[in-house]
C-alpha cells in the first residue's frame, strides 16, 4: 500500500472511530437518564473520553501525513506520541472519575431503576466497543500506526469497564445489593488508570527518542543473517521513530583499502537490504568508517592483503552491542 492511501486508510478509520464514539456516549447518556446508576453514568464520562481522543487522533493522523517542510525536517510523525500521551492522560483521568463517583455512591447511596432495560443498552456499547476496539489495533500494527493502537486499546479498556458495569447491574438486579455497584466501579477505575499509565508511558519514550530494544534486537537479528564479510563492524546503530516512520543512523566499518565507490555501494547495499525488508518507511543516515588493525581479529576477509593479526573470533551483533559508540573489539 502506498504511503498517501495508507495514511488516507487511517484517517477514515478514525474518522469512524470519531462518529461510531459519539453514538454511543448518546447510548450510555440514555441508559444513565434510565437507571439513574453511578456506575453507568462513569462509564459514559468515560465516553466522552473516547470521543474527545477519537478526535485527537484524527487531528493528529491528518498532521502526521503531511510531507517534511523546513520547519520539520523529519516530518510530523512525533504529534501521534503527544495525541496519544494526552489519550493517556485522559484514560487515567477517567479511572479517577469513575473511583471518585464509586466513593460516593458508596457513602450517599442510590435507589437505582429499570436496570433491565439499561443492562441491554450498556452490553450492546461494549460489544460495539470491544469489535471497533479490536479491528483498530490490528490495523494499527499492520501499519505501524501508533494512535489506532492506542485508539484500540482505549476502546477495549473502555469494553472491559463497561462489562464490569453490567456484572454490576445484574448483580445488584437480582440481590438489590446497590453497594455492589459502587465496589465494582472502584475496582474498574483502578484498572483504568493503570491502561491510561502504560499509554503515557509508551508515548514518552517515542517523544524523548528513548532506545527500544525490541527493534535493535530485531535489526540485529536480521544484520547477522544477512551480513557479507566485507561489513567488518556496525555500531553506533540509533532507531528514531517518528509516528510510523523510522530514522535509523549507524555506522559501518568497511576494508580501510576500499575506493570510495565500492565502499559507498557497500553501504547502499546494506541500506537496500534493510529497506526491502521493512514493512515501515525508513531514513537512512549512515556513516562509513575503516578499519583499524585491531579490527583484523575480527574481520571474517579470508585472503585480506593488508591483515596484521589473524582472526580470532567473529562478534555476533546483538541490540546491545551495535549501539555501543565504537568499532567492536575483542576487548569490548
Amino acid at each position: 500500500m502506498k504511503k498517501s492511501t495508507k495514511f488516507k486508510s487511517n484517517i477514515i478509520f478514525q474518522r469512524w472511530i470519531a462518529v461510531i464514539g459519539v453514538i454511543l456516549f448518546a447510548g450510555k447518556v440514555i441508559a444513565w437518564k434510565l437507571t439513574n446508576s453511578d456506575a453507568v453514568f462513569s462509564d459514559a464520562m468515560e465516553s466522552i473520553v473516547n470521543v474527545i481522543s477519537a478526535f485527537l487522533g484524527l487531528y493528529s493522523l491528518h498532521l502526521a501525513a503531511k510531507p517534511k517542510d523546513e520547519n520539520h525536517p523529519y516530518g510530523h510523525g512525533k504529534v501521534e506520541f503527544v495525541t496519544s500521551a494526552i489519550e493517556g492522560s485522559l484514560i487515567s483521568i477517567a479511572g479517577m472519575m469513575i473511583i471518585y463517583e464509586g466513593t460516593n455512591s458508596l457513602i450517599s447511596g442510590k435507589v437505582l431503576d429499570k436496570l433491565d432495560l439499561g443492562i441491554w443498552i450498556i452490553a450492546a456499547t461494549a460489544v460495539i466497543n470491544y469489535i471497533i476496539g479490536y479491528i483498530s489495533i490490528q490495523k494499527g500494527k499492520r501499519e505501524n500506526s501508533i494512535v489506532l493502537i492506542s485508539s484500540g486499546k482505549h476502546l477495549q479498556s473502555d469494553t472491559i469497564t463497561t462489562l464490569g458495569v453490567v456484572v454490576s447491574l445484574i448483580l445488584v438486579y437480582f440481590t438489590k445489593l446497590v453497594w455492589i455497584d459502587s465496589i465494582v466501579a472502584l475496582v474498574l477505575g483502578f484498572y483504568i488508570i493503570t491502561i491510561g499509565y502504560k499509554i503515557i508511558r509508551k508515548s514518552l519514550s517515542g517523544i524523548m527518542d528513548e532506545a527500544d530494544p525490541e527493534l535493535l534486537n530485531k535489526l540485529a537479528t536480521f544484520l547477522n543473517k544477512n551480513r557479507k564479510e566485507e561489513w567488518i563492524d556496525i555500531h553506533n546503530v540509533k532507531i528514531q521513530q517518528f509516528g510510523s516512520r523510522l530514522h535509523i543512523d549507524a555506522h559501518l566499518t568497511l576494508p580501510w583499502y576500499f575506493e570510495l565507490r565500492t565502499a559507498h555501494d557497500e553501504m547502499e547495499e546494506l541500506i537496500k537490504l534493510i529497506a526491502k525488508n521493512t514493512d515501515r518507511s525508513v531514513e537512512f543516515n549512515f556513516h562509513m568508517d575503516d578499519c583499524k588493525p585491531t579490527s583484523c581479529a575480527i574481520c571474517q576477509i579470508e585472503n585480506c592483503p593488508v591483515r596484521q593479526q589473524n582472526f580470532s573470533k567473529k562478534i555476533e551483533w546483538n541490540g546491545e552491542n551495535i549501539s555501543q559508540p565504537d568499532k567492536h573489539t575483542l576487548k569490548n
